[in-house]
């Protein structure tokens, strides 16, 4: 007879991964690949982040940090909440963390508890939904759309069915790069308070906005929690670091949890990450080349026949509705990638019910695989059958 196997490992695939997997075979076999898959940006950390990296390899243990970072770092995130948001976050509230998503599984184990129910908007980030129901915590889901601009509302939550202990906001969000703006967002932020639930603002793709004002969590509500990273603005995917605001009543209980499940995040990361902050010119200029990128991609979709496409303020992806293409978007973007050496992910990702509809673009590759995307997209996809 056979051991067994947990049922909260049950968890859905991250179907970015196998997207990934599969055009990397393609690669193998000596196809070229445009990755559009990934929400990763295809250069390398900083220059000052690596040269920080450099210089302490040679004089540093690289041993244990203190279990919510080192002082360096987290002063260092507190000061550039005073230069983005002018807000003062005291570093105390600060923790490093083994980025983003190690962020959520903390958070989530300090502010809930097992059965307690979280809502969330879709589509959306999938892992929230796989993290929470791993914790036996219940995914509230939230059906958004271009009406609502693929964002939560006060109305919504008013409208959902039982109370909710936590609500996670994403603005920018992943995959549609919606945001809220600065009233709907401290309208939900109210609410939240003024009902007891616990908000969890997900500020991943901060820095990534290209005019759209954002609010940080930080700046209105002192009992939310605030996740960040440095992966997508700074360029730093594989180095996993990223942190945390914690209220402040339960910042022991974060660190303790922190402390038994992974000790601290890599010395070696933090000594990155602190570089990085002081490469916001080297950033901005990636930044730029994304939002060059943006328009490329999005006029080669319009010209393949897709009329509706997300309009994202901030982040770097996409999200095309192509119903009138095909009901399976995953056998679709199996086919882009087979015909054209296009790998794109599928938006059954991030809305299980409607998002074989839908395929979802990153649009934080290098310049000249953007545009041979487009150059090869637009006109597979106008040669495609129609549906309807």
């Amino acid at each position: 007879m056979g051991l067994k196997i947990a049922d909260r490992s049950a968890v859905d695939a991250f179907r970015v991964m196998d997207v990934m997997r599969a055009a990397q075979s393609a690669e193998q076999a000596g196809r070229a690949v445009c990755h559009l898959e990934v929400g990763q940006p295809s250069t390398p950390a900083p220059l000052a982040a690596r040269e920080a990296v450099k210089q302490a390899l040679d004089s540093h243990t690289l041993g244990y940090t203190m279990a919510l970072g080192t002082d360096e770092l987290r002063a260092g995130i507190s000061e550039l909440y005073r230069k983005w948001y002018g807000v003062d976050v005291p570093a105390a509230r600060i923790t490093v963390t083994q980025g983003a998503s190690g962020g959520f599984t903390l958070a989530f184990l300090t502010a809930f508890d097992a059965g307690d129910r979280v809502a969330l908007a879709t589509p959306g980030y999938p892992c929230y939904r796989n993290i929470l129901s791993a914790l036996d915590l219940e995914a509230v889901e939230i059906m958004t759309g271009p009406d609502t601009h693929y964002q939560p509302t006060v109305a919504a939550l008013e409208a959902l069915e039982g109370p909710i202990d936590g609500l996670i906001l994403a603005s920018p969000s992943n995959p549609t790069g919606s945001m809220l703006s600065p009233e709907d967002f401290g309208a939900i932020s109210d609410w939240c308070q003024h009902r007891g639930v616990r908000l969890i603002s997900d500020e991943i793709y901060h820095g990534l906005t290209y005019g759209t004002p954002e609010t940080t969590a930080a700046a209105i509500n002192d009992d939310a929690f605030v996740i960040n990273s440095f992966s997508k603005y700074f360029s730093m995917t594989g180095w996993r670091v990223g942190w945390m605001v914690v209220p402040e009543d339960m910042i022991r209980s974060l660190e303790r949890l922190q402390g038994n499940m992974t000790i601290c995040s890599p010395a070696v990361s933090q000594i990155a990450a602190l570089g990085a902050l002081d490469a916001i010119d080297e950033l901005e200029a990636l930044k730029a080349g994304y939002r060059r990128n943006r328009t490329v991609l999005r006029d080669a979709l319009t010209a393949g026949g897709i009329s509706e496409i997300s309009a994202p303020d901030g982040a770097f992806y996409l999200y095309a509705k192509v119903d009138h293409l095909t009901d399976d978007a995953v056998e679709l973007c199996r086919r882009i990638l087979d015909e054209t050496g296009i790998a794109i992910t599928p938006g059954a990702d991030f809305d299980t019910q409607r998002g074989h509809h839908f395929m979802r673009l990153s649009y934080c590759t290098d310049e000249a695989s953007v545009q041979t995307a487009a150059r090869l997209l637009a006109p597979w996809l106008k040669s495609q059958p129609r549906l309807n």
